[in-house]
């Protein structure tokens, strides 16, 4: 295993100005640093490259996120496909817009609360333990509430998205190949982001639900792409106008009905659906009426 220590840093990067600046004034200048696929384990006291603005370690086996309190610049952080089971230490990273950190053991997403400026969270393919899902510590999703625009948590074997409606300023979501099935809880949760443009939930059950794709274009006027492919005016257009015929058919219906049950509010059975009408049943002409259902006098042989 490596460690990450300066003089790897040293190493990797290439000093040409070794005898114009020491070497501790050319490492404050480093902006840029990537020692992906190192195969690094730790990470060590790095606080001299205190300017880093993209820092890329993926690919590596670092087990755990710490010496990067120096790091107040970092905007950047790759951490994808290391041995990383916990989010920590990422408090002083203020001015972090991006964090990836897919293909790691992560279980719980949390530890995210000073960073008011994260517009991008990677977490997709976590290597859970069987049968889990990747599950949301409620204080970081207010935190994040209103800077995170976009959203990877796919192969997570999430089956919800109802507590992430917390995310209002969510604009893309990456969700594939989870277990999401009801397409009631996607229009839910579509309700609350009003900002959402894309959405890609290829390899979830719910995708194969009838009228999956027409319901959540109707359901969110923002949405421009969804599974991959283009929403066109032209599709959520006709659409609505759909939607608009079946609820002017749906509402003549209730109307023609209600009408008729106010011409005969006494002679309706609400239980078969049929209208009753008076009847004398006595040839004879004694006794009060009968009221039978139309249909049993329409089969009678003395009608």
């Amino acid at each position: 295993m490596v460690r990450l220590t300066l003089d790897l840093v040293v190493k990797t990067v290439s000093h040409k100005n070794y005898k114009e600046e020491s070497l501790a004034q050319y490492l404050r200048k480093i902006t840029h640093l990537n020692l992906s696929d190192k195969n690094i384990d730790t990470i060590d006291d790095l606080s001299l490259c205190r300017n880093l603005n993209v820092l890329y370690l993926y690919d590596n086996q670092i087990r755990q996120i710490h010496n990067l309190g120096f790091a107040s610049n970092l905007t950047h952080l790759y951490l994808q496909n290391n041995c990383i089971s916990c989010i920590e230490n990422l408090t002083s990273l203020k001015k972090l817009e991006k964090l990836y950190l897919g293909g790691n053991y992560i279980t719980v997403i949390e530890g995210l609360e000073t960073l008011e400026e994260l517009r991008e969270l990677h977490v997709e393919s976590q290597r859970l333990p069987l049968g889990e899902k990747l599950l949301f510590d409620p204080r970081t999703l207010h935190s994040l509430a209103k800077s995170l625009s976009v959203l990877n948590i796919s192969n997570n074997n999430i089956d919800e998205l109802e507590e992430l409606g917390l995310l209002e300023n969510i604009s893309h979501l990456i969700a594939v190949d989870n277990q999401l099935h009801h397409v009631k809880d996607l229009e839910f949760v579509l309700n609350k982001w009003t900002k959402l443009c894309s959405m890609d939930l290829k390899g979830n059950p719910v995708c194969r639900k009838p009228k999956y794709r027409d319901r959540l274009i109707l359901q969110s006027k923002t949405l421009e792409s969804l599974d991959g492919k283009e929403i066109k005016e032209m599709e959520r257009q006709f659409l609505m106008n759909w939607k608009a015929s079946k609820a002017s058919r749906k509402k003549s219906k209730e109307e023609s009905m209600t009408n008729e049950h106010a011409t005969y509010p006494h002679f309706y059975d609400f239980g078969t659906g049929h209208p009753i009408v008076p009847v004398y049943c006595n040839p004879s002409g004694k006794g009060k009426p009968k009221f039978l259902i139309l249909s049993d006098v329409q089969r009678s042989p003395h009608n």
